[in-house]
């Protein structure tokens, strides 16, 4: 029986990992560093684990990690997050004795995470990408005021989801709203905000240790929170060869190897999608490329364990999933024009990311795991900081 651990049990997309290599027969272990997660609570959770925070005690989840491998024969290890990922890769030689770790370098991975990075070598390049302002010195600011196209948004340079992003619609509250990212993430980048209109779309690619494309599938957004922008509550696969090639060609570039993430936004005003950023880790809306004929997690394995596999680029366009526990249920909580959204948030049809009637308990975890944010400093960090 194949056996695989999994790590970041909190997470939707570590459920669609779960149930897809559950499904399969697969003996899929499970951990995170709390008991209220929502993977953990699958019915294809073969194992349960608790395990150190690889955030705030790094050393000692290391240690706890070794030592699980070492007593109980796994084939893959996969982490889910990217903080996980890169502490786990940066200790390749300590850990890859006892199973296959499919990812990419972690110095890699940090160099595409960083969106300053990323958009320098896309700017010289000639890739199409928003205005961007990189700053190194709070000096600069008050002189930058009267270039920015307002509005513009801040952004961390090494971030994901809507935390940290403030959006300014006026010179004068610039350098404060500027500084108060900068408190939480040293030297955000500036960038103009691309007006709507256009579609946001993502690109979810799997490399082969050759940087050959293995795996791909596109999707755009239909609806996001926080509502201005943030991760997607509802998605809808479609093809896009555009902005498919330009992905690919960034990730052969760099010599990528295993998942990754790649967002585009079209912008209204020439028709362009314009890169926004890499997330070189599994994305949020799996479930979705699962659902739609490209099975992320099975595919890894199966590439970790036999070397290579053949491509897999077909699937069915027009399927759509949401994150509706808590995502789209707050679009549609905040969103003025909630009942004329189409598709309608009381279109039952939809498929979901959590809900299950096959495997129902996950709900569960995911309203268990609110509770950690009335005593856990880490959940509040993650949820609530914005």
């Amino acid at each position: 029986m194949p056996r695989v651990l999994i790590l970041d049990g909190m997470w939707n997309k570590t459920l669609a990992a779960v149930r897809s290599l559950g499904r399969r027969g697969f003996y899929v272990a499970v951990g995170e560093w709390t008991r209220f997660a929502t993977a953990l609570f699958s019915n294809y959770c073969s194992k349960r684990l608790i395990y150190p925070s690889p955030k705030e005690r790094p050393a000692k989840f290391l240690d706890w990690l070794e030592d699980e491998l070492k007593k109980n024969k796994y084939d893959v290890l996969m982490p889910m997050e990217f903080t996980t990922q890169t502490l786990i890769t940066s200790q390749r030689e300590r850990l890859s004795k006892y199973c296959r770790i499919p990812f990419a370098g972690v110095d890699l991975a940090f160099r595409l995470h960083n969106k300053a990075f990323l958009m320098k070598y896309a700017r010289e390049k000639g890739f199409d990408i928003p205005k961007t302002y990189i700053i190194d010195d709070l000096g600069q600011l008050t002189g930058l005021v009267a270039e920015l196209p307002f509005p513009v948004v801040i952004k961390p340079q090494m971030s994901s989801g809507a935390r940290g992003i403030r959006y300014v619609n006026r010179g004068e509250d610039f350098v404060k709203q500027y500084k108060k990212v900068h408190k939480q993430y040293e030297f955000p980048i500036v960038q103009e905000l691309i007006p709507d209109g256009g579609e946001a779309m993502g690109v979810c690619l799997l490399l082969n240790n050759d940087s050959e494309v293995r795996a791909s599938f596109v999707y755009k957004r239909l609806r996001e929170y926080p509502v201005r922008g943030g991760p997607s509550t509802l998605r809808a696969s479609i093809k896009r060869d555009d902005v498919r090639y330009i992905a690919e060609s960034l990730l052969r570039y760099f010599k990528w190897t295993g998942v990754a993430h790649i967002e585009f936004k079209v912008d209204p005003r020439d028709g362009a999608p314009k890169l926004l950023e890499i997330n070189p880790r599994f994305w949020g809306s799996l479930q979705l490329a699962i659902n739609a004929g490209v099975d992320f997690p099975y595919l890894l394995y199966r590439l970790a364990m036999d070397g290579d596999i053949d491509p897999v680029t077909e699937y069915k366009t027009g399927v759509m999933c949401r994150w509706i526990i808590p995502g789209d249920l707050l679009h549609f909580i905040m969103n003025p024009n909630r009942f004329h959204m189409r598709p309608g948030f009381f279109d039952m049809t939809i498929k979901d990311d959590l809900l299950s009637l096959r495997d129902p308990m996950p709900v569960i975890g995911r309203l268990a795991s609110a509770l950690t944010l009335l005593y856990n400093k880490e959940m509040q960090n993650l949820f609530l900081r914005r």
